[in-house]
């Protein structure tokens, strides 16, 4: 069993409030779930206004799948989210 991990490190730069950026989070963690059938969750700078840090979680028993499926999760976040900038991501697998 592999355990694959995701970090995104994301700016939202039309943030203006927590409540713009909790939308757009609420927003891309329902989309990731519905595309990729993941555990998605912030977990890092709730506080802040413009980043977040939204982690990625998949389960599988082959280690290049897991890997592959994270990250297309990091592309499309890149490629199909105007209302954010993906900073960074890092991929564990377990």
């Amino acid at each position: 069993m592999v355990i694959g991990v995701c970090t995104l490190d994301i700016d939202i730069p039309m943030s203006t409030s927590l409540k713009d950026k909790r939308q757009v989070v609420r927003s891309l963690t329902a989309r990731l779930r519905k595309e990729f059938n993941i555990a998605v969750a912030e977990v890092d700078r709730q506080n802040a206004r413009q980043t977040a840090v939204i982690g990625v979680v998949t389960v599988s028993s082959d280690k290049d799948y897991a890997h592959g499926l994270l990250t297309r999760v990091a592309q499309w976040v890149e490629n199909t989210r105007l209302d954010c900038v993906l900073v960074d991501y890092e991929i564990e697998l377990i």
